[in-house]
C-alpha cells in the first residue's frame, strides 16, 4: 500500500500560482492507493493567489478513480449566504467503509492567531491488514500556538488509541438499522500531516508513549535509521521559517511498523510550501 501525505497549499506553488491542474499531476506520478491532503480550500478567493473554487470538486475531477472525503476545520460564513471552508481531503483508489470527523482541541491563546482545527479519519479496507482494515488519519496542527499544538496531539493520540480499542472490541450487531451497522475498524492506523512544528518535538511525546493500545512509531527512522529527517517545510520558501526543517510526519501504530518498507519525501516538487512524502507498506 502506497499513502502520500502533503500540505498542497491550497494549490499555490512557490511561484504564487494556484493551479490545481499542476497539484493533481504531482498526485497521480506518486500512483498511491490512498492521499491525505491538508490546506483544501472550498469558496476562498481571499486566499493568496485566489481560491474561489470548490477545491475538493475540482481535485475530484482531475483524479477519477478516487473515493473522496472531507474535513473542514474552519468552516465560516462568507457574507452572501454560503459557506467558506478550509480543511483536509482524503481520496482512496480503495474502499472507505467509514469516516470520521475529529474537531480537535482548540484552547483560548489570545495573545497569537489561531483557527479550528480537525482529524480526518477514513477506515480503509485492507484485508491484508490486522483487523481487515486500516484506520488512516490526517491533520493539519495550529501554526502560532504551541499550547493548542500540545493539547491537540494528546488529543490525537486518544482518538488513535479509541479506534484500536473499537477495533479489538466492537460494539454489538443487535441492532439491525443500517446507522448501526458494525464495520471493521482496524488494528493498525496511519496518522500522517503538518504538524507545525520540527522532528523531535517534545510536543510529540504523547504519541510514542507507551499505553493499553499500540502507541504511534515515527516512520522515518524505521526505514532511514539514525538519518536526520529531510526537511518537508521552507526547503523553497523561507517567508515563514529561516532553516529548512521537517515538519510533516507520517506515524504508524507499532502493530504496523514491520509493515513499513519506505517513507520518501520529494525535496524537488515546487508545487507548494511543502514537500510531499510517500509512505510504502507491505
Amino acid at each position: 500500500m502506497r499513502l502520500l501525505s502533503w500540505n498542497i497549499q491550497w494549490g499555490r506553488g512557490i511561484d504564487g500560482r494556484v493551479d490545481l491542474a499542476r497539484t493533481a499531476a504531482v498526485i497521480r506520478g506518486c500512483a498511491a492507493d490512498v492521499v491525505c491532503l491538508q490546506e483544501v480550500a472550498v469558496n476562498h478567493p481571499d486566499l493568496p493567489g485566489g481560491a474561489g473554487a470548490d477545491q475538493v470538486a475540482r481535485l475530484c475531477e482531475q483524479l477519477p478513480g478516487h473515493a473522496a472525503v472531507y474535513a473542514a476545520g474552519s468552516d465560516l460564513p462568507d457574507g452572501q449566504g454560503g459557506r467558506r471552508l478550509f480543511g483536509q481531503l482524503i481520496l482512496s483508489r480503495l474502499p472507505v467503509l467509514q469516516v470520521f470527523r475529529h474537531l480537535l482541541p482548540w484552547p483560548a491563546d489570545p495573545a497569537v492567531p489561531s483557527m479550528q482545527r480537525v482529524a480526518l479519519e477514513a477506515v480503509i479496507e485492507a484485508p491484508g491488514f490486522p483487523g481487515g482494515a486500516l484506520r488512516v488519519l490526517t491533520t493539519h496542527l495550529e501554526y502560532y500556538s504551541a499550547v493548542q499544538r500540545a493539547a491537540q496531539i494528546a488529543a490525537l493520540r486518544d482518538i488513535c488509541d479509541a479506534g484500536w480499542r473499537h477495533a479489538v472490541s466492537p460494539r454489538s450487531a443487535a441492532e439491525t438499522d443500517p446507522p448501526f451497522a458494525v464495520l471493521p475498524r482496524g488494528e493498525g492506523c496511519v496518522l500522517c500531516g503538518d504538524f507545525n512544528s520540527p522532528a523531535g518535538a517534545l510536543e510529540h511525546a504523547p504519541l510514542t508513549q507507551p499505553g493499553a493500545a499500540p502507541a504511534l512509531v515515527n516512520a522515518w527512522p524505521l526505514v532511514h535509521a539514525t538519518v536526520p529527517p529531510a526537511p518537508t517545510f521552507g526547503v523553497h520558501d523561507q517567508r515563514y521559517i529561516a532553516d529548512p526543517a521537517c515538519y510533516d510526519f507520517c506515524f504508524v501504530s507499532e502493530n504496523l511498523a514491520p509493515r513499513v518498507m519506505g517513507l520518501a519525501i520529494d525535496a524537488a516538487e515546487i508545487a507548494s510550501d511543502h514537500q510531499p512524502l510517500l509512505l510504502t507498506m507491505n
